[in-house]
């Protein structure tokens, strides 16, 4: 496990505020794999961000996006494909766990910075022509959060598996076992026994997750501020060590929770697919291929995933189908708390994304 980069300086000065929930938040949910396609979210206008994660004193000039219709004509390309090294993409030597993050580097402005994500999309538009249509083709993500780290790990817990009237309702029992959503702190979690748990219709595996993620911050293995201040190296390594957390869970909470502006998913389904409709593959590409094709992302792979997303989305033609609690701001309503303009593939086994 590394630790913070030695050049990071950050003096977090977290302010969380917990906005009332409403019905409107939330969407519909469908159980799926840990790296299967989601569902989409459809645009909207956002809110104004409670929590925002501490950013650096690195400075970026900002320019407005200009957006076209949302309608997509790929270019016509014949089929490709990707030339491979077996022993080193074959799916079954992918191990999740061991998911390909560069060594540690200073931590970057989170997205929700202002002017981050202009200069994301400066960035992706100049490195890749193929995206730079895409990107010409849509609004911009907007990324907000509206609930701290352990809150949002803690949600995320509670959804998995569960069809969104089912979460809701185990998420608002939760709520009042913690006395409000600012009761939702480790030493609450860790006073409820499985039995009160169970009652609301918590399951003994997730009453061990979530218990497990409350010990590993009573203890002082985890806290908002370390996780916030952590390089993604050293954050994907150590939440991957909470039961029920896994790598995909992680990515999702790196991009939508704190904001890191280069994480790419390559376990996620809807990613590979949208690479493979972008650059015209015969086949969707592996996650061992990921890293290699999305390169010229750097440093900003989270936005260009979040194209992805949206590729997968105008391609489907399923706008109104809505993510699996993902938290984005789409379709005239905030689902999920998390706050992200625009559709999002969301797995609901891991749940991430919904997790403000």
């Amino acid at each position: 496990m590394s630790s913070p980069h030695p050049h990071t300086h950050l003096q977090l000065h977290p302010h969380y505020h917990h906005p009332p929930q409403s019905p409107t938040q939330f969407h519909l949910l469908l159980p799926m794999g840990e790296q299967t396609i989601s569902h989409l979210v459809p645009q909207s206008t956002s809110t104004a961000a409670s929590y925002s994660p501490p950013s650096s004193s690195i400075t970026t000039t900002a320019t407005p996006n200009p957006s076209t219709s949302s309608s997509i004509v790929p270019a016509n390309r014949s089929k490709k494909r990707l030339t491979q090294n077996p022993s080193s993409t074959s799916s079954e030597n992918y191990n999740p766990k061991k998911s390909r993050i560069h060594p540690a580097t200073p931590l970057l402005r989170p997205l929700s910075t202002d002017g981050e994500v202009a200069a994301a999309i400066r960035h992706l538009r100049s490195a890749d022509s193929a995206l730079a249509t895409v990107i010409d083709s849509h609004d911009p993500p907007n990324f907000q959060s509206f609930h701290p780290p352990f809150h949002c790990l803690v949600r995320s817990i509670l959804y998995q598996q569960l069809a969104f009237k089912a979460a809701a309702s185990v998420y608002s029992r939760f709520l009042s076992l913690c006395g409000g959503e600012a009761g939702v702190v480790p030493a609450a979690v860790l006073s409820l026994s499985q039995h009160q748990l169970r009652q609301i219709g918590v399951s003994p595996r997730k009453s061990s997750y979530l218990h497990d993620l409350a010990r590993k911050y009573h203890t002082g293995i985890l806290s908002d501020e370390s996780i916030v201040s952590m390089d993604d190296r050293s954050l994907f390594s150590m939440l991957t060590m909470v039961k029920g957390i896994g790598a995909w869970s992680v990515h999702m909470f790196m991009i939508f929770s704190l904001h890191r502006p280069d994480v790419l998913p390559v376990g996620d389904l809807g990613v590979r697919k949208g690479v493979q409709i972008l650059y015209g593959l015969e086949d969707v590409p592996r996650p061992s291929q990921m890293e290699q094709l999305c390169e010229r992302w750097r440093p900003y792979r989270s936005v260009g995933a979040w194209y992805m997303w949206r590729l997968i989305e105008n391609k489907s033609g399923s706008g109104g189908m809505v993510p699996a609690g993902s938290d984005v701001v789409g379709g005239g309503a905030t689902v999920g708390g998390l706050g992200v303009t625009g559709p999002q593939f969301v797995d609901p086994i891991q749940m991430l994304p919904n997790i403000g």
